[in-house]
């Protein structure tokens, strides 16, 4: 049955072409290639941008500042017909302080360039700007999970003590492996991207800019071979309540109503799976005789010790309400790790639906994604008979992610997947014969502490409403999930009340 994406997206666009990166040195070399080829402007969006960011770090660690984020966009602000803005979350201190106090810093690099830095605090207390996107020209655009900052970069080798990732060259401790997915678009698709760029920036600053005036350039990285041609791509928002702004909770029903239209797999990557929502979804479809499997992949444990202490902790209800529902053993969950056995932190949020739907955005699977932050996800759609192409290529991404994982090739996975008739049963296969570099994760057994955290999902309320009233987030936590859900193939109608 066809997604029903009703109610689920802002807008539908066409991308003439369209790509994906796996991890961040491919995204970070095509930013680089595209911001050179901009004419009229290049806008950024993130959650944290540090100025001091090497495009591609040298073996050793560190960079030539010709070759950082911060001073390729100072001098390419210095041509009066490109216009350079980046906006950029207002983060609490606590938070700033664990990314190198970015906006302090970034406020003194830009200080008297031609950059227009911009640090964003206009959303709710306690909330947070998630977006992360690049758009360069209105006509090209890039839109995922990674910000800008020198412990996000690393290759899909995922590789031991790469001194690449060492934070200066004195340093011999490198930064964690870290997986991240982002795509690019074109066309009509990247102008939509633009026009939320410019209503983010018009809701921070009250200044109402114009879309680029069109060019003859083309600011397409020509490195980068198109993956997928006249794809529609759908745009999912998640703005929160704020003055005179309404709630949107499009995430959150394109999540609900993709499980609900699933017919034969669910994978996802995702960094936290905590929502009440999300896990009595997927429970739905796992106790269906002939419903999808679900494989999920995630960080074994989250890297700060607040993420321990709450996303964690309420990811163990979360995984045992879908292990008790599994009775036919169609439920998967992953943390995957290095050669060695070290952590990846799964920072990405991918979504793929059968072969009809790719998913890449910002949002998390928890609550405070689905209404409290602001999210950007894009959709890739192949539901018509004629999506042939598009279909064939997710079916191949969704392989290329599951041997980058496991250290083989994506034929290795697709003659896998073929043997034993789903991924859920190419994965088992495969790591019985020593590709052991996805590790199931465990349920677990939660302490008092632990339980009382889990149950009032603290530090992830559902919305504004109940962000310092836990009590609250579990009432209405326990009202919208004994609710009845989306039948398959539909949409959820947003809750007002949240």
């Amino acid at each position: 049955m066809p997604i029903n994406l009703a109610g689920a997206v802002w807008r539908v666009e066409t991308a003439p072409r369209a790509a994906v990166f796996v991890d961040v040195a491919d995204y970070y070399a095509a930013a680089r290639s595209a911001m050179g080829r901009a004419r009229r402007s290049i806008h950024l969006l993130n959650w944290a941008f540090e100025a001091q960011t090497p495009f591609t770090p040298s073996p050793g660690g560190g960079a030539s500042n010709d070759e950082r984020f911060g001073d390729v966009l100072k001098t390419l602000a210095d041509n009066p017909a490109l216009d350079v803005r980046i906006l950029c979350w207002q983060s609490a201190l606590p938070v700033a302080a664990t990314q190198n106090f970015f906006p302090i810093a970034d406020r003194k690099f830009f200080q008297g360039s031609a950059v227009k830095f911009v640090l964003d605090g206009k959303l709710p207390l306690g909330a947070c700007h998630h977006q992360k996107m690049i758009v360069i020209d209105d006509q090209v655009a890039f839109c995922g999970g990674a910000d800008i900052g020198p412990d996000r970069w690393d290759t899909p080798a995922h590789l031991d003590d790469d001194s690449r990732r060492r934070p200066k060259p004195d340093k011999a401790k490198t930064f964690d492996s870290r997986h991240e997915v982002m795509a690019l678009v074109d066309g009509p698709a990247a102008a939509a991207l633009g026009a939320l760029f410019r209503q983010r920036w018009e809701r921070a600053t009250a200044e109402d800019l114009a879309p680029a005036s069109p060019t003859d350039d083309d600011a397409w990285p020509p490195e980068v071979t198109p993956t997928f041609h006249q794809t529609p791509i759908a745009v999912s928002r998640t703005p929160p309540a704020w003055k005179e702004w309404p709630q949107v909770r499009e995430s959150e029903a394109l999540t609900l109503a993709s499980i609900a239209a699933a017919k034969t797999c669910i994978y996802m990557e995702n960094q936290y799976f905590t929502s009440p929502l999300v896990a009595e979804a997927l429970a739905a479809r796992l106790g269906e005789p002939d419903g999808p499997e679900v494989v999920l992949v995630s960080t074994q444990h989250s890297p700060s010790w607040f993420d321990q202490m709450t996303m964690d902790r309420t990811r163990s209800n979360f995984i045992r309400r879908l292990v008790d529902e599994d009775r036919y053993g169609r439920f998967r969950i992953y943390s995957p790790v290095t050669t060695l056995g070290r952590i990846i932190i799964v920072h990405a949020k991918v979504a793929i639906i059968d072969d009809e739907l790719l998913r890449i955005g910002s949002a998390n699977m928890n609550n405070r994604s689905t209404g409290f932050d602001t999210e950007c996800d894009v959709s890739l759609v192949a539901q018509t008979a004629g999506d042939g192409e598009a279909r064939a290529a997710i079916g191949a991404l969704r392989g290329r992610l599951i041997a980058h994982w496991l250290g083989c090739g994506p034929e290795e996975v697709e003659q896998a997947v073929s043997r034993e008739g789903s991924l859920s049963g190419a994965i088992d296969a495969l790591r019985s014969a020593g590709r052991c570099r996805l590790r199931p994760i465990p349920t677990t057994t939660l302490g008092p502490l632990a339980t009382f955290i889990a149950t009032f999902h603290l530090g992830d309320p559902l919305g504004p409403g109940d962000a310092f009233r836990p009590w609250k987030r579990r009432q209405l936590l326990n009202r919208r999930t004994h609710e009845k859900g989306p039948s398959r193939g539909t949409a959820l109608s947003p809750n007002p009340d949240v």
